[in-house]
């Protein structure tokens, strides 16, 4: 699961290279609704982010909606520059006047659609249903706390962390980060955690995201991550070794410190 600082990020960069700027083409490939497309000529007006969303949108009443997941990604490419990843991956190109490609590599959710209130599709929906997004300046915190009550009281803390419908950004590395940095156990029942640590979290949350919106290398805590991919390594803070749960490849592995971070 990527986290909301990366779609940020893809966002500022697509918004450098694509905003204001005339199309020359938009290729959607395997788009499952097969409408038509954005045509030549017309304008990128806005680049945004929405929790993990990403979203295009054209002055012709488009929007082209890319969600990553684990294997998408955008890339800006110069006119003539050789691809980084390989063609047959490529679910967008968008090209724009001057030369300038966005491609966008292997995102399993990809969606042409207009912006109409009748043009109402499940990727539309996922969007209204997202919490308040922790990467922007002042996100709501009282909506998000709201959201976490009408949780089942018995659901894990690492589970609400990830729920983008209560809070918008937040993947498995700061999961972990936020729980470590708050020295709470990832598994607690959310029903055991007073107000005022459920919104500690997500404020912390919300910090280390926002630091790290302009950052190539991803820093939480003196110079790079206190937790996250660090198992059988010692806590920086009280030299206990980091433990895992869930495999490598798991989308939802956790890493805390036993002794920072006991079980309740």
């Amino acid at each position: 699961m990527p986290e909301g600082d990366t779609i940020h990020r893809a966002a500022a960069q697509l918004r450098g290279a694509l905003a204001g700027k005339r199309v020359v083409k938009v290729e959607v490939r395997r788009d499952p609704r097969g409408r038509r497309g954005v045509e030549p000529g017309a304008t990128v007006t806005e680049v945004v982010a929405q929790g993990k969303h990403l979203l295009i949108h054209f002055d012709d009443g488009h929007v082209l909606h890319t969600h990553m997941q684990l294997t998408g990604a955008w890339q800006v490419y110069a006119p003539g520059e050789r691809w980084r990843r390989p063609a047959h991956t490529a679910r967008v190109v968008l090209e724009v006047e001057g030369g300038t490609t966005a491609v966008c590599f292997a995102a399993p959710l990809v969606e042409l659609r207009t912006e109409n209130a009748r043009d109402v599709t499940h990727a539309a929906n996922a969007i209204a249903a997202l919490g308040p997004d922790l990467c922007l300046d002042a996100p709501d915190l009282d909506a998000v706390l709201a959201r976490v009550a009408r949780l089942d009281p018995a659901t894990e803390l690492a589970l609400v962390l990830l729920d983008q419908r209560v809070a918008a950004g937040i993947g498995n590395v700061y999961k972990s980060e936020v729980c470590w940095a708050e020295k709470v156990w990832p598994f607690t029942p959310i029903g055991a955690l007073a107000d005022a640590t459920r919104r500690r979290m997500y404020a912390t949350a919300h910090r280390q995201l926002r630091a790290n919106l302009g950052t190539k290398r991803r820093v939480t805590y003196q110079g790079g991550l206190a937790v996250y991919g660090k198992a059988g390594r010692l806590c920086p803070r009280c030299r206990t070794r980091i433990v895992r749960r869930g495999g490598r490849d798991d989308e939802r592995v956790t890493y805390w410190c036993p002794t920072c971070q006991p079980e309740p």
